[in-house]
């Protein structure tokens, strides 16, 4: 039976009845699938370093491949360290954030007395509490940062094996994926993989790359403006602007709510007017720039997969919601039915500009899989 040849309510419920399996699949499986996808994104990463190994330094595969695991251990610990210290000295002045918050809280309800001469004290006082229960409670702000890069201890174990296993035994998982298919699409299939693997080893490079400069540009916005625990507030911004639009408003409302605690409200505006203007810099300059315009998805369907993905994977779908689909990205772009799907999800081409070609080596595929 031809699918194409059947009517179109048939397959628009095909369609609909495949979208609905596979999000249910997805949702089920979301302690195995996270951690895997997230390995298989971190091993495009490190790809590069154990290919350096076995080819320049002669190591064999099993070396490189615990070699890679290590450094990305160390850099891993590095960061939990690091959140770790910050949120501890950042917990041990939540009492004097408490008292100061609450005596700018008093400042402004005696303001909007005297100005509106409104009675508004029942409203500020339940804010008061309210406000008091957030800060006495540094668990809710200790577990929703560590929330953010993982769901436990299991989410660690499972993302480092499938880490090892995905960059040890890569070229049986290549050779399946173009074996797989019919003889006479062998070429087009490896091309296809090949651009995939390289692309999406770009897109996560360019990813770490923009979260370095917004880290360093936010730490610079905030030290001159006086703001307490700049470090922590920047680097926190970096990472949480790896999910598109929402990640960079809770950063902004984070470091606004620091800033107003610990300064003065001008400060406060201050780096509201900061966080603008490095949002205007990221996303005309840095992202086009470090990431690139191939994979860029276009903000209706980023922030559909942001919902999507915290729907069903939680705060980590988050984060790998956008690789992904720039992952499906590239594959639609790439076959000839599914390309109309793929533009759908890229950002609009600009007029009278000639679209580069992108070619990939085959010497280099066959080298990098070897």
């Amino acid at each position: 039976m031809n699918f194409l040849k059947l009517p179109f309510i048939v397959n628009l419920t095909l369609v609909v009845i495949s979208i609905i399996g596979l999000g249910y699949l997805l949702a089920l499986g979301q302690s195995i699938l996270a951690p895997f996808f997230l390995a298989f994104l971190m091993a495009m990463l490190f790809l590069p370093i154990a290919t350096f190994m076995e080819r320049k330094l002669r190591f064999p595969r099993s070396v490189s491949t615990m070699t890679s695991v290590f450094i990305m251990l160390a850099i891993l610990s590095g960061l939990i360290y690091f959140f770790g210290s910050q949120l501890s000295d950042f917990s041990k002045d939540l009492p004097h954030l408490r008292e100061q918050m609450t005596t700018v809280f008093n400042n402004l309800q005696h303001w909007i007395s005297k100005t509106f001469n409104v009675k508004i004290d029942e409203q500020l006082d339940y804010i008061n509490q309210g406000l008091n229960k957030l800060l006495s409670s540094s668990g809710v702000i200790l577990g929703f940062t560590f929330g953010i890069f993982s769901s436990g201890f299991g989410f660690i174990v499972f993302f480092t094996l499938f880490f090892i296993f995905i960059l040890n035994y890569r070229r049986i998982l290549n050779n399946f994926i173009v074996t797989v298919f019919n003889e006479k699409h062998k070429t087009s299939v490896q091309e296809v993989v090949t651009e995939i693997r390289v692309m999406t080893k770009k897109y996560i490079f360019g990813l770490c790359l923009q979260v370095l400069i917004v880290s360093i540009l936010c730490s610079i916005v905030l030290t001159v403006l006086g703001v307490k625990y700049a470090v922590l507030l920047a680097v926190l911004t970096g990472l949480l602007n790896v999910i598109p639009y929402l990640g960079i408003c809770i950063s902004l409302l984070i470091s606004c709510f620091i800033a107003f605690a610990t300064g003065t409200p001008s400060t406060c505006v201050y780096v509201a007017i900061g966080y603008i203007a490095i949002h205007i810099v990221d996303g005309n300059i840095v992202l086009p720039f470090v990431v690139g315009s191939k994979v860029k998805i276009n903000a209706l369907f980023s922030f559909i997969g942001i919902i999507l993905g915290e729907h069903l994977w939680g705060i980590a779908g988050m984060f790998l919601c956008i690789p992904a689909i720039a992952i499906i990205k590239i594959i639609f772009e790439r076959v000839d039915g599914l390309k109309p799907w793929g533009k759908l999800l890229g950002e609009e081409e600009k007029p009278h500009k000639k679209k580069k070609s992108y070619k990939i080596s085959k010497n280099i595929t066959l080298k990098e899989m070897d």
